[in-house]
């Protein structure tokens, strides 16, 4: 057996979980503890012949973990160790070492909670932070806690570990670190990509140069699959003719046979550049690479609570990432990795990626827990679901039928979320599973969801889904279209409930769009203008479709996948089926809600009262309402003020200045001791509570002019309870008497209250004036005799003192016959150019 770096810190290993349940280990790329750790913990005493789950975050990395494992026994895979992963198994009745994918280990723990015969489940490469990963952490700690009786021990394992945090939240569990690596790897760093410029063509130019400077295949990091193709043709001509270099594709949406091939070994002779996303950086091996060339970016989703709606990012890489790439140039020489972007770059990157938990669509994760019976706050997390996010997947779940409030407010699961919880699929598909196999359209139901689920196989020919149907029921031999059928294959296996009977033929194209429209009842949507690119969703969003399609001729539709850049306002179809809207009276009429409204036609300037039968934002049919009571009027003329803001209503400058001598004064209160006595008459309070004062007088409105006749001065001087409006005057007064006997209007639009007075008016006034008990000092516009601002304070003494004497001069010379005395505080004030008598 090959010595590997790891080996050096397996007594310890060994010792810590003889010690404790839990433990975390950190080795870096290279070091070998996929493949070893397992193997060296198999016959310890305290697993007493039970097993050990392993979990990997891929399906390539678990089969090609669990064949490196077996052949270190010098078995095959089945035997002592085996996998489980989707559309995948190879277990037997011996084996005690199985690989799993993380969603397998959730959905076991649900039918098998104490995981009965399981020793030590292992977590590799958690580093990666995946949904399901946290999600299988947080239920196998609760089910340790609840349910076992005997010890069940769980390592955490990583190249690039928090290892400190990670341990933290295993009650301080002991932390193994490797430090060797396998071989050494030398970076060499490159120029930073120009904003605009296009990745590829210097790929491309990197590898060339790679493969004549360097021995051994090339391992390339992209973002995603339409990079990969692009560098694919880029070097297809620039290896025109050179047979030895073999040229693989490798990304999650390949077969699992392709995918083998990448990462085999390539022929005597030859050697391989593997173009891959970051599917390469986990603990599989790709034989004869020690060259890496990274881009330092990668494609992640981001969930929108917002519009719920999950979209792809580019983004940099974290330095732990950056990490893991370049140690697959290590695993079995001394290697080399080009990183396409500088070392200060470098520097400024975050230590670790962002968890998916916190930037995902929870909905899965949500049903999960429900069925489960526990809210995300009885669990242990390393970050918890975000409370917006999992709020928007709770709210999908009951819109789906899958979950309902109890009488005391929690979450429980419906007998349709129950089998929804039970298949393999996110809640949007296994609900379209279900709805078709209740309706007799099994077969056709799982290919749909299988179409959904895999990554889209017609490149071109439009976003209609329909296409993609009959290409199904064709025989290409194309590995996308094997995978659809074999994924079909499998839900058509799993849906046990009894078929029923489909209303019309079951062969009936309308049956697309209804069974997209059981999962996707917020992405129904109703074209704007006819055979227009652009359309609403009933979720309140915008859509439309980057190029003509034939599907513009379809006034309904059902967008199964949408996306956008950042920042932009509609979001682009990609694939989506006709809809008739006939179906909202048969199959789809749980989707349509019955809304009794009155809304305002902008062009008649008058209230419309209509009986509407809507899905979601989506006015299917309408009628004429005669008959309104006043209440459901009332709410009606609320709700237009509410959007259309109080600018509908007559306010005058002297009503805004009541409103900001009030607030004003709320202000001071609060200041003072936290608490007022003076409510909140801000709009934004005013808005908020338009029931109360202002739904009353609306009795008589029933068109856009009546609003200007409403009393407002009389609504909102209600607001102020006994004795307040008496107290309002007083201490914050409309106006305030100068030396001069003018009464000089407050401004309160400002804070500070602006006081706007000429200079000659204050002559013998020595301190500010101030209002509100003293609490407040104006603002002072000392004016010129053409009433024009010469100095703004808020201290007149020290104006008197100071200033004065400057501004005099420059007054005294433009305005030669007005009164400027040398002393003011004892000069007479007058509101004329001089006082009478001088």
């Amino acid at each position: 057996m090959q010595p590997l770096p790891i080996d050096d810190v397996l007594p310890a290993l060994r010792e810590a979980l003889r010690q404790r349940d839990d433990a975390v280990l950190e080795a870096p790329p290279g070091a070998g503890k996929t493949t070893r750790v397992p193997l060296a913990l198999l016959d310890e005493p305290w697993l007493a012949r039970r097993s050990i789950l392993m979990l990997e975050p891929r399906r390539l990395a678990a089969r090609a973990a669990a064949e490196r494992l077996a052949s270190e026994r010098g078995e095959a895979v089945g035997q002592t160790v085996g996998y489980r992963i989707r559309l995948d198994s190879r277990v037997g009745p011996n084996t005690r070492i199985e690989v799993v994918t993380e969603g397998i280990l959730a959905r076991r723990l649900q039918d098998d909670p104490a995981l009965e015969g399981v020793g030590l489940v292992i977590f590799d490469e958690f580093h990666e932070r995946s949904l399901d990963a946290d999600l299988a952490l947080a239920l196998t700690l609760n089910a340790r806690d609840l349910l076992r009786d005997e010890p069940l021990k769980v390592l955490l394992m990583s190249a690039t570990l928090e290892g400190e945090r990670l341990s933290r939240l295993l009650g301080d569990a002991p932390v193994v670190r490797s430090e060797g690596r396998l071989h050494p790897v030398e970076v060499r760093w490159g120029a930073p990509f120009q904003p605009g410029e296009r990745i590829e063509p210097r790929v491309a130019q990197t590898v060339m140069q790679a493969l004549a400077d360097e021995t051994g295949s090339v391992l390339v990091f992209l973002p995603g699959q339409a990079e990969i193709r692009r560098v694919l043709a880029l070097l297809d001509d620039a290896l025109a003719g050179r047979d030895e270099v073999l040229l693989c594709p490798l990304h999650g949406d390949l077969t699992l046979t392709v995918q083998r091939t990448a990462i085999e070994p390539a022929p005597k002779g030859r050697r391989k550049v593997v173009l891959a996303t970051n599917i390469a950086e986990t603990s599989l091996t790709i034989d004869g690479v020690r060259v890496v060339i990274d881009v330092g970016l990668a494609r992640v989703p981001r969930f929108d609570p917002g519009s719920g709606m999950t979209r792809l990012d580019t983004r940099r890489i974290s330095r732990a990432s950056a990490t893991q790439r370049a140690g697959r140039a290590g695993r079995l020489a001394p290697g080399v990795c080009y990183r396409l972007w500088s070392q200060a770059q470098h520097d400024q990157l975050a230590a670790y990626g962002e968890a998916e938990i916190l930037q995902a669509d929870l909905a899965g994760l949500a049903l999960q827990l429900d069925r489960w019976g526990a809210t995300p706050e009885e669990l242990v997390w390393l970050d918890a679901p975000p409370p917006a996010a999992y709020a928007q997947a709770q709210a999908l779940l009951e819109r789906l039928g899958a979950a309902r409030r109890s009488d005391a407010g929690q979450w429980q699961l419906t007998a349709h979320g129950q089998a929804m919880a039970e298949l393999p699929a996110h809640p949007r598909i296994a609900h379209l599973l279900l709805r078709g196999q209740a309706l007799g359209l099994g077969r056709l139901a799982a290919d749909v969801a299988a179409l959904l689920v895999e990554r889209d196989i017609q490149r071109s020919g439009g976003a209609d889904l329909a296409s993609r149907l009959a290409l199904l029921e064709s025989q290409p031999r194309d590995g996308g279209v094997q995978r659809v059928r074999q994924l079909a294959r499998q839900f058509t296996g799993l849906l046990r409930s009894p078929a029923g009977q489909p209303p019309f033929a079951a062969d009936d194209p309308r049956w697309l769009g209804a069974l997209l429209a059981f999962a996707y009842p917020d992405r129904v949507a109703r074209q704007r203008r006819e055979e227009g690119d652009d359309y609403r969703l009933a979720n309140g969003r915008a859509a439309r479709f980057g190029e003509p399609d034939a599907l513009m001729k379809s006034p309904w539709l059902v967008v199964a996948e949408l996306g956008s850049r950042h920042g932009q306002r509609d979001e682009r179809i990609y694939r989506a089926a006709a809809l008739d809207p006939a179906l909202f009276d048969g199959v789809l009429a749980e989707q349509v809600g019955v809304v009794d409204a009155l809304e305002w036609d902008e062009r008649e300037g008058a209230l419309r009262a209509e009986r509407q039968r809507r899905v979601g934002e989506l006015v299917v049919a309408c009628e004429p309402l005669p008959g309104l009571d006043d209440a459901a009027r009332c709410q009606a003329l609320v709700g237009l003020v509410r959007r259309k803001g109080l600018a509908l209503l007559p306010w005058t400058p002297e009503l805004r200045q009541w409103q900001a001598r009030v607030m004003l004064l709320r202000q001071l209160d609060r200041a003072a001791d936290g608490d007022s006595r003076w409510p909140d008459v801000s709009d934004d309070a005013l808005l908020a509570c338009l029931e109360d004062w202002l739904a009353p007088y609306l009795g008589r409105v029933t068109r856009l002019a009546h609003f200007a006749q409403l009393d407002l001065a009389a609504m909102l001087a209600a607001r102020l309870p006994w004795p307040l409006p008496r107290e309002l005057d007083a201490l914050a007064p409309t106006h305030v008497e100068v030396p001069s006997g003018s009464r000089i209007r407050l401004d309160y639009s400002e804070t500070p209250p602006v006081l706007a007075v000429r200079l000659q008016e204050l002559f013998g006034l020595s301190d500010t004036p101030r209002i509100a008990s003293g609490r407040q000092v104006v603002l002072l516009h000392l004016l010129s005799p053409a009433r024009r601002p010469v100095q703004v304070t808020q201290d007149l003494a020290s104006f008197w003192r100071s200033t004065y004497a400057e501004v005099k001069k420059d007054l005294k010379g433009r305005y030669p016959k007005h009164y400027w005395p040398d002393d003011p505080l004892i000069a007479e004030p007058t509101a004329r150019a001089k006082p009478r008598g001088t």
